[in-house]
């Protein structure tokens, strides 16, 4: 009978998969058997595999020169990294060993482009694309920036008072961006994005405050589709749109030479993902290609940033189920030594599923469970996965511990959450490291990060300890 945790799994999916693999019982991920790590770290545990930035940022490097090759595309491709899906250093350190450039969203984004700079890790070759609503101490950042000599930076207009801020800001002339207000898909609250410009007033506001500017060269238009790259009549219809506009722009604006296509390419969600990255580069391409030929206007250079592509699977989390609770005849309760809510929070927000696995007792029967976080709150739970509507572990045994691991995490939760400060009930942040992996195959681990101590909480709630 196949009734075990191994059987459920390999007749669910196409297992192993390249990232997971078993060994004996347990789980291996990127061959890092996981269990090594519970047993030398303990749960709850947080760690990032740090190649798997690189790989990914060569994998799309790689997709775009192969489209540009087969479609004859003349323009160049620029891979910018969304600092806002992750600011860690570890992860900057990483992706920046790869020839890449970076959108900023914020103030403190520029500070730590300058950091970077000071580091080396960038330099004066290196695009920093400026998006975001700019409000003064982000004005002040970026033109700093371009006043010291970074002239590949490019702020993208995203209303129309920021031009006339950042004039009066930065010395001489600078490059800039425009954002389009893309429409939403129809199941959205809102029809139009709050972010960039309506698309009927693009080309009037470059007439009125652009065309005739000596100290603004306008090089970049920038297209935003918030439900991502997807192969769906709305992206298709709205990426035309774009083009539209692009090309009557180009028309009257000869220093126009760039199409930013953010907005960024689905990671892996469930063991039975698919995506054809592939298809969907070398069709974008294609698309901009027939329209731009057929206005007889040259291609542009082409800017993505991909944020939860470049660090998203590189994450995880594992946790011990502590205990089971059978709260009526159906539902079975096994609560983890941590929350949901704390620290994979789009759990709990947008209702997100990651991959999820046990790590150990593989050879186990499994069981129908809910999963529960410590807080008290009901809404800190997990109950089913991104293909079914349920979660399946191996059954319950206080005398075997079992451990369940959550993938590809790396990219927004310890913002969301936020590391380092206060967390709902109180519940610490738990411990985190960082697994790399040298030319030789050699597999090196360091803590980044230990679980938060109850005093840490107490400074910032103002309980330090006075002097007598």
């Amino acid at each position: 009978m196949n009734t075990k945790y191994y059987d459920l799994i390999n007749q669910t999916f196409y297992f192993p998969q390249e990232e997971f693999t078993l060994n004996k019982d347990n789980l291996q991920f990127h061959n890092i058997d996981l269990m090594k790590l519970v047993e030398q770290y303990g749960t709850p545990l947080k760690f990032t595999y740090l190649p798997q930035i690189s790989n990914n940022i060569n994998k799309a490097k790689g997709w775009f020169r192969k489209a540009m090759e087969k479609h004859k595309y003349e323009g160049k491709y620029y891979y910018c990294y969304c600092t806002k899906s992750s600011h860690f250093e570890f992860v900057m350190n990483e992706a920046f060993k790869n020839n890449i450039h970076i959108e900023t969203s914020s103030a403190f984004d520029v500070n730590i482009v300058e950091n970077l700079m000071e580091q080396g890790k960038i330099n004066k070759n290196t695009y920093v694309v400026c998006n975001g609503f700019k409000r003064e101490q982000y004005i002040d950042n970026i033109a700093r920036l371009i006043n010291n000599g970074h002239t590949k930076t490019i702020p993208v207009i995203d209303n129309f008072e920021e031009l006339d801020l950042l004039q009066e800001k930065i010395n001489g002339k600078f490059k800039i961006g425009i954002r389009i207000a893309a429409e939403e898909e129809p199941k959205f609250e809102f029809y139009t994005s709050r972010l960039g410009i309506g698309y009927k007033n693009i080309v009037p506001f470059y007439r009125k405050q652009i065309q005739e500017n000596k100290n603004v060269e306008l090089k970049m238009l920038h297209f935003f589709i918030n439900t991502g790259i997807r192969d769906t009549a709305y992206y298709w219809n709205e990426l035309l749109k774009c083009m539209k506009v692009y090309i009557a722009l180009k028309k009257e604006c000869p220093t126009l030479d760039s199409l930013n296509i953010g907005g960024g390419f689905p990671i892996k969600n469930s063991l039975a993902f698919e995506y054809d990255y592939e298809y969907m580069i070398s069709e974008i391409l294609n698309q901009i290609k027939i329209a731009c030929d057929d206005a007889d206007v040259p291609v542009p250079h082409i800017f993505t940033e991909f944020g939860s592509f470049t660090v998203g699977e590189s994450g995880g989390a594992i946790y011990q189920v502590l205990y089971q609770k059978q709260q009526n005849d159906r539902e079975k309760w096994n609560m983890i030594d941590s929350s949901f809510i704390t620290t994979l929070p789009d759990t709990w927000a947008i209702n997100k599923r990651f991959v999820m696995m046990a790590v150990n007792r593989w050879n186990d029967t499994y069981e129908r469970v809910l999963l529960g976080g410590l807080t008290c709150d009901s809404d800190d739970y997990y109950n089913s996965e991104q293909h079914m509507n349920a979660v399946y572990l191996p059954k319950y045994n206080k005398e075997k511990p079992l451990y369940i691991g959550f993938f590809n995490t790396g990219a927004y939760q310890e913002t969301i959450g936020g590391f380092g400060g206060l967390h709902h009930c109180l519940i610490p942040q738990p411990k985190h490291i960082l697994i790399d992996r040298d030319e030789n195959g050699i597999v090196a681990t360091e803590v980044f990060s230990e679980q938060q101590t109850a005093d840490e909480v107490l400074k910032i709630l103002g309980y330090e300890k006075k002097e007598k």
